[in-house]
């Protein structure tokens, strides 16, 4: 019984550690994205043959411009905001090759949508649209210890790659660009682009410790590595003005996030959470070149998530709340500012929070006595 209780509250605190990353909070910088390895650090602490299967959704709204951390409050005062509408869903499946030894799939669609004024001659509103299969995530983890010899605590490192099968050249109507003002069929803007273009690499890593009886230190982060430079697909921002030449093709960024906080059992039944999360697309890349636009920008967020799990079924919501956003001047903005000798720093939009939710079920491998016969692991 004592055992059973504990494996229980392991997958119960475990489920809340969620790395979902999505999009941040809505900067228009970031498009939908999450680690190669599994969404739930739950779904990696599995036995000899055990799977998990589930899915994860997320959602924002965009239409807070920053430049740097301040905001242009007058965007939406004005009602020249742009405004993007993002929903996405992971589908994935991780099977525990040993106790210690996992690998993962992950399968996500996307649905965006960008309202936006200047990108339709500046008179008028319009709506672009795109959706389907964004870029596959592949991945393998390793837990540095021993599950079953260190219960209250440990660490697990991933290596995964992702694949560029998301269509980096969705196209929708734009209106009043054309000749004599007439719509125009374009490359939808970058951050609602499904894919990026590029085949990446992504390091990540998960971290639990136990403080003290029901109270749980967690950590967890990736960086997604992006060595191609630019994807061909044209941004069309030169025709706004010449002095957006050199971001007239899109860039392929890297990604990155990270966590930490502190989670609490509540019931046998039910935990929570709160802590902080950071992310964001860096000015410049770990690996290749920096042509090209984007809009780096961060997010630092406060993380409250709730979670509950019966037998094999586990259910998580997290609504991580904007705190500090930033959009930094980018390597084309310092180019033009050299260029001119005028100051220059692109904005971006953010959102004032995501919503994460989550739902995994565990498929033990019954063979195998699967599930780790230890104590509580923090």
């Amino acid at each position: 019984m004592k055992t059973a209780t504990s494996q229980t509250t392991l997958y119960l605190l475990l489920i809340i550690f969620n790395f979902q990353l999505i999009n941040a909070q809505g900067c228009v910088a970031i498009r939908h994205f999450s680690s190669c390895v599994g969404n739930a650090l739950e779904n990696n602490l599995l036995g000899p043959g055990d799977i998990q299967i589930g899915s994860n959704y997320r959602y924002f709204k965009s239409f807070r411009h920053f430049r740097g951390t301040e905001e242009e409050a007058d965007r939406v005062a004005n009602e020249t905001e742009v405004v993007n509408n993002s929903h996405a869903w992971d589908f994935f499946i991780t099977y525990g090759i040993t106790d210690r030894l996992y690998a993962s799939a992950t399968l996500p669609f996307v649905i965006n949508t960008r309202s936006s004024l200047y990108e339709h001659g500046r008179n008028e509103r319009n709506t672009t649209f795109s959706r389907g299969l964004a870029d596959v995530r592949l991945g393998v983890g390793y837990w540095v210890f021993n599950p079953t010899n260190n219960p209250n605590g440990n660490l697990a490192l991933g290596l995964g790659i992702k694949l560029p099968t998301g269509n980096y050249n969705a196209s929708d109507i734009f209106y009043n660009v054309g000749p004599e003002g007439s719509p125009q069929v374009r490359p939808v803007d970058q951050s609602i682009q499904p894919g990026d273009g590029g085949f990446g690499i992504t390091l990540d890593f998960q971290l639990y410790k136990k403080i003290i009886t029901d109270f749980y230190l967690y950590a967890g982060g990736f960086y997604l590595i992006n060595p191609r430079e630019t994807n061909g697909t044209r941004t069309f921002r030169e025709t706004l003005s010449p002095i957006l030449e050199n971001e007239a093709i899109m860039a392929v960024p890297d990604q990155f996030s990270s966590r930490l906080g502190l989670s609490y059992a509540i019931s046998p039944l039910f935990s929570t959470s709160l802590g902080a999360r950071f992310e964001g697309v860096p000015v410049k890349d770990l690996m290749g070149g920096n042509k090209g636009f984007r809009r780096p920008g961060n997010v630092l967020s406060l993380d409250p998530g709730l979670a509950y799990m019966a037998n094999n079924l586990s259910i998580n919501l997290n609504v991580p709340i904007a705190l500090r956003r930033d959009r930094p001047q980018s390597v084309t903005d310092l180019e033009t500012q050299m260029a001119t000798g005028n100051p220059r720093n692109g904005d971006a939009a953010f959102a004032d929070y995501a919503i994460n939710l989550g739902i995994t079920f565990r498929l033990p491998n019954k063979k195998e006595n699967s599930t780790p016969d230890v104590q509580s692991p923090f």
